[in-house]
């Protein structure tokens, strides 16, 4: 495996970024905050995650304890993800979702700015140096990620990719403080830190190797052993067990229950987009990708195995640099047709998910109007039971939730005091079984319901004032809330 350079053949600071880059970055991060704030005006994102961030950020930025009511967790107990705290003061300036939307947008776009300055680095041509940005840009798990909801780890793509590029030109406190950042965001994170630590390693870097297998054993330490109990009545993570709880018994138990052609396919789709540009100086940057690629594999949910989930995101990053280091002892062609470009693009347009635009986003237009006059009856300190997909519509209060396939009866403790359903799209986690009871519970119990021709249903305790809907605004065939 081939180390890095030596720091005195590379220039001691970063070149300025070309003015087409930058706008390009702006440009793009504003056309993927459009596709995803889109998708979330077609009641297309969830509770998980888009309701569940958006809630603790504005409980942080309203000054309550940031504790979920989906989950009763506090935000620090989720991933350790103290980064939150940062959307929750944006959060006290104006409180609106498109904080995340739009900063997870620009910082997937931004992404490409350290890719440009890795490939700087590594003497690449200024043509090639377009070529790896555009790689990263048309990486399908990028798109899908900007556009399923928000996950705070989205934010710290850059400074994994400046990680890298502070590494190679020998910075360590600036790199140290990265990998600090990126551990802000999510503890999954560590698993990209502790491939960084191989790779080190295997380049005989043993005192930076040893920084980054320390910091990474020494935050899972400090998140099991004392945040997690701490803030969970003494519990530790319990994603972990979630994860890799089929993975008991023997060696061949546990082998005979692994999604092996499951995990081919995943692997096959991950190297697709880049490994025509790989070589064999590119084994020591993809190293860095080992502990994911294997927690993904292991886990016991399909959906760490596809490019439509966040999961695989830092892959992508590992993928785009790989492609850097086996671009650097290529030599470089006459210009030509850009084959690795209409490839990328290719790759991108089987992957990537725009076309769900063309279909599956399309589906809950209906609901639309109905929608919108039952959140106009909806005040703020209501405690709202809703579907999945209305979470995030209305998330930005202290009590929300979605009835799951395991609630069958109202909850006895009166914490809810509105019901806001739809039986025949009951939305992620939940049946038309399970929202039909509670509906039928609610009118028992002399709740005010009112429907709409769509199968919505917005049901009101009797000890909770309404207003008075506005003409226009009543319900065919059913009682008017009073």
């Amino acid at each position: 495996m081939t180390s890095s350079p030596s720091a005195d053949s590379r220039p001691s600071q970063p070149r300025s970024f070309p003015p087409q880059l930058l706008a390009l970055c702006a440009w793009l991060g504003l056309l993927l905050w459009g596709v995803a704030a889109t998708r979330h005006g077609l009641l297309q994102s969830n509770a998980y995650d888009l309701g569940l961030f958006d809630q603790w950020a504005w409980l942080i930025g309203s000054g309550a304890a940031p504790i979920s009511s989906m989950e009763q967790v506090h935000v620090l107990a989720d991933h350790g993800a103290w980064m939150l705290y940062l959307a929750g003061a944006a959060y006290r300036i104006l409180p609106s979702i498109h904080w995340l939307l739009a900063s997870q947008a620009l910082a997937l776009s931004c992404t490409a700015l350290p890719i440009w300055w890795l490939a700087e680095q590594a003497g690449l041509t200024r043509r090639r140096c377009w070529l790896v940005c555009a790689l990263w840009w048309l990486q399908p798990v990028v798109f899908n990620a900007a556009l399923f909801d928000f996950h705070p780890e989205t934010w710290v793509m850059p400074a994994f990719a400046l990680a890298l590029w502070a590494e190679r030109e020998g910075r360590p406190r600036l790199w140290f403080g990265l990998l600090l950042l990126m551990l802000g965001c999510r503890d999954g994170l560590v698993l990209a830190t502790a491939g960084m630590a191989i790779d080190l390693a295997c380049r005989r870097r043993w005192r930076w190797s040893l920084a980054a297998g320390g910091l990474s054993i020494g935050w899972l330490l400090l998140l099991s052993r004392w945040l997690y109990p701490l803030l969970r009545d003494g519990e530790g993570p319990k994603a972990a067990a979630r994860m890799f709880s089929h993975l008991n018994g023997g060696p061949i138990s546990v082998l005979s229950g692994l999604d092996w052609s499951g995990g081919a396919e995943y692997l096959l789709l991950l190297c697709l987009p880049c490994i025509a540009l790989w070589r064999r100086a590119s084994l020591s940057t993809l190293l860095i990708g080992l502990p994911l690629v294997l927690v993904n594999l292991l886990s016991a949910s399909a959906s760490y195995r596809t490019l439509v989930h966040h999961y695989s995101l830092p892959l992508a990053v590992v993928a785009v640099v790989a492609c850097i280091d086996g671009l650097r002892w290529q030599p470089q062609p006459q210009r030509g047709f850009p084959w690795m470009l209409c490839w990328a693009m290719a790759c991108w347009l089987a992957l990537a998910k725009p076309w769900f635009f063309s279909g599956p986003y399309l589906a809950r237009i209906p609901q639309l109007k109905a929608v919108e006059e039952a959140q106009a009856l909806i005040q703020p300190q209501d405690a709202v039971l809703t579907t999945s997909y209305l979470v995030p519509q209305l998330s930005q209060r202290t009590t929300v939730g979605f009835p799951k396939n395991k609630q069958s009866t109202l909850v006895d403790t009166g914490s809810w005091n509105v019901l806001l359903l739809n039986p025949p799209d009951p939305g992620w986690g939940s049946s038309r079984k399970v929202q039909e009871r509670l509906l039928t519970q609610a009118r028992d119990r002399n709740w005010s319901c009112r429907s709409w021709p769509t199968g919505l249903e917005l049901c009101r305790a009797p000890a909770a004032a309404i207003q008075q809907p506005r003409p226009g605004n009543a319900a065919s065939g059913n009682r008017p809330l009073p």
